[in-house]
């Protein structure tokens, strides 16, 4: 009998494209499907195909928390191809409650992450071994904590507890697998534990959004949704309205306020500079003004060298020697002669002297 050969799709190796949808089934290989071991799925598959490995959930609100599990999942086996499952809002709005995100929106969220092969749409509230078989399907992965719904204590019960009867020692039925940046994690028959992410669901993020009600819809109002796509009743919506004027007011005030100590450090720093540059200016006024009239200044100099030149031009008076001149009664005096210089004081200004010279002239015309 001739041996097919295995044709089950890859893992991803690009992330540029979202994960693919499941049709009926993403797993067409003609080869029969044997189920791996925990000893094989550690190896990375002796046979040539990849560890597929199932995870389900509603994935309302996706977050970091679902991705890390996500991711959990992807990395407890070397070649894994990780399929996921979403359940749709009719079965999630019977047996857990309503959502935020339709189904399709959640589907498409899953697509979009980097950890998932393949997604699932539609998927069941409880796995069945026909389910497992379709999708060939290796080992279920989710958290450890019993997930109590539709009736039961924990709807992965029987995951937990299938393929045990397989093993042959209590050391192939727990076995202990470490990846690099996970902790130990105990892997029992076909059921894959995770590790929830404390401090981070989906319920988490919903009573954020109830506590502070009050300003997600303030803030939808202002933003333009009208008070019936909020559900807010005529006076809460007026409430609502009256509040963010209130708060623009104290936004405008609050502006008006930064501008005007704004304004203030500007007209301080202003002054400041005027102030400096004044005093810069003064001292050197004072300078100039010291350098020219002080004690050896140039004023001074001019002084005395205009000192100087007067006394130089100014003529010398007669000796004071020269006998006086006897006038006889009976004779008139004899007119002066003309070369004689009258006796006066020597000028003390070069005005005096000009008038000097002036008057010496006028001397000689008349005598003339």
């Amino acid at each position: 009998m001739e041996e097919l050969e295995h044709t089950c799709p890859l893992p991803r190796t690009t992330l540029t494209e979202p994960a693919i949808f499941t049709t009926e089934t993403s797993c067409e290989c003609q080869a029969p499907h044997e189920k791996l071991t925990v000893e094989q799925a550690r190896l990375g598959t002796p046979v040539d195909r990849p560890v597929r490995i199932y995870a389900d959930g509603i994935f309302d609100l996706f977050h970091s928390g679902h991705a890390r599990a996500l991711m959990q999942a992807k990395n407890l086996f070397p070649n894994a191809y990780l399929i996921v499952g979403v359940c749709s809002d009719d079965l999630t709005h019977k047996f857990k409650g309503f959502t935020v995100m339709t189904e399709d929106e959640r589907y498409e969220a899953l697509r979009h992450c980097r950890y998932v092969d393949e997604v699932l749409r539609d998927a069941p509230w409880t796995l069945t071994q026909e389910f497992l078989e379709k999708h060939k399907i290796d080992f279920v992965a989710h958290d450890d904590i019993p997930y109590s719904s539709a009736g039961s204590e924990d709807v992965y019960k029987h995951i937990k507890e299938a393929g045990k009867e397989k093993q042959s020692s209590l050391k192939s039925m727990h076995m202990f697998l470490f990846r690099p940046g996970l902790t130990y994690v105990s892997v029992s028959g076909m059921f894959v534990p995770t590790k929830r992410t404390e401090g981070i669901s989906t319920s988490d993020l919903i009573t954020r959004i109830v506590r502070d009600y009050d300003v997600y819809a303030r803030r939808n109002l202002q933003r333009g949704y009208t008070a019936k796509e909020l559900n807010v009743s005529y006076i809460n919506e007026k409430k609502y309205r009256l509040q963010n004027q209130v708060d623009r007011m104290k936004e405008k005030v609050r502006t008006v306020e930064e501008k005007s100590k704004h304004f203030v450090y500007r007209v301080e720093e202003k002054s400041h500079d005027l102030i400096q540059k004044w005093e810069e200016k003064s001292r050197e006024f004072i300078g100039n003004f010291l350098e020219l009239f002080g004690p050896d200044g140039t004023w001074q100099m001019f002084q005395e060298r205009s000192g100087r030149m007067i006394q130089a031009l100014s003529p010398h008076g007669s000796p004071s020697s020269s006998p006086p001149r006897d006038f006889s009664p009976s004779r008139s005096p004899s007119p002066p002669s003309r070369w004689a210089m009258p006796r006066t004081s020597p000028p003390s200004s070069p005005k005096g002297a000009s008038a000097s010279i002036s008057s010496m002239s006028e001397g000689d015309e008349d005598e003339k």
